[in-house]
């Protein structure tokens, strides 16, 4: 796999690996609460993720993308096409919603104070990176992610071989985790990965969709997405094995993956604390990004404005709950997702009955 392939791969894993992920409440809710089963729903979640971020990546490359916009009115036609975009817009915001929310979560978490200084605090500094254009901070971020990777994976694993509960036990505590799906006509770990597969990619489509445009070999941009895809679906499969190895003291918790960190030591809680803050922080200004640049070019004294405004909306928003919010905004946007799956697959199907052209 050569240096593009690796790009994209990354780039893929940065948008998903975000607020959502690395606080584990993700997890626990589409995956860990649905006990063992949970365990094969991350596998099947993997083999989407692989085969959806293959095809995106391949698609983008053979059109020359320059903007997720093309390849939605490829998948859709135009008006269609428009409609979905507009969606999955209004659905990113839901998602910068959360983050805030999420920020909330951790102040109160880790450091006992109100939900409301953590949500103000990220806000100020979305709105400030949005009107300031605070490049520098940004890039921090780049090189917090493979720290907030590494953290997780030594969280995880440590707390898998130091845990003595019997699995039968586990599986019995995993009944009181609200699941994704609880409140649902369908209720299945099947259904669970399916919409945690679907609304990821409804996340990571349009960053996905650009730069495997900006990849003029379809195989290497396939095989980033591919790669990208498989990677996810490790994370996912460790996290949520260390997840369920210690289901019995997570109970009602924010977020699950501070709780292992505490476990294991105040120092590396308060560490994993500032990670997971600095990688919400990177996902909220990209979702207020996206929404904003819907309505003013960015740049413009009205997108500074636009900007704010939004963001301070969804500090009011914010207020319903990490927890709430992600049982609410993402299996609804995993609904969008689901559908733009079924027209890759579709896509997909299209493509390979295609006769294949002989050169002149």
């Amino acid at each position: 796999m050569n240096k593009q392939s690796w790009q994209i791969a990354a780039a893929y894993m940065s948008v998903v690996v975000g607020g959502g992920f690395a606080s584990g409440q993700e997890v626990l809710q589409f995956f860990t609460g649905y006990g063992m089963s949970g365990v094969i729903g991350t596998l099947v979640s993997a083999a989407l993720f692989a085969f959806l971020g293959m095809q995106i990546a391949r698609m983008s490359s053979s059109m020359q993308a320059h903007s997720h916009k093309k390849v939605l009115y490829t998948l859709f036609g135009t008006r269609a096409g428009f409609v979905m975009d507009v969606v999955l817009s209004f659905f990113l915001f839901g998602v910068g919603v959360v983050m805030l929310a999420g920020s909330g979560s951790i102040f109160a978490q880790q450091y006992g104070w109100p939900p409301l200084v953590g949500g103000v605090f990220m806000t100020v500094l979305v709105i400030a990176t949005l009107c300031l254009n605070v490049r520098g901070i940004i890039r921090l971020i780049s090189i917090i992610m493979p720290v907030l990777l590494l953290l997780i994976l030594a969280i995880t694993t440590y707390s898998i071989f130091t845990s003595n509960v019997a699995n039968d036990t586990l599986n019995e505590v995993a009944k009181e985790i609200p699941t994704i799906s609880s409140d649902w006509p369908v209720s299945s770990w099947i259904f669970g990965a399916l919409l945690y597969a679907s609304f990821n990619i409804a996340v990571g489509f349009p960053m996905l969709a650009v730069i495997g445009g900006l990849t003029h070999s379809q195989k290497t941009a396939a095989m980033g997405g591919a790669m990208g895809g498989l990677g996810l679906g490790l994370l996912i499969f460790l996290l949520n094995i260390g997840l369920f190895a210690n289901i019995d003291t997570l109970i009602g918790v924010e977020m699950p993956t501070l709780g292992l960190a505490a476990n294991i030591s105040p120092v590396l809680a308060l560490i994993m604390s500032v990670t997971l803050i600095c990688m919400i922080y990177s996902t909220a200004v990209g979702m207020f990004f996206a929404f904003s640049t819907r309505f003013a070019k960015p740049g413009a004294k009205g997108f500074k404005w636009l900007s704010a405004f939004f963001a301070i909306i969804g500090l009011g928003l914010s207020q319903l709950g990490f927890s709430k919010l992600i049982g609410t905004v993402y299996p609804m946007l995993g609904i969008v997702g689901l559908i733009m799956i079924v027209a890759i697959i579709l896509a997909w199907f299209r493509s390979r009955n295609q006769p294949a052209q002989t050169p002149n």
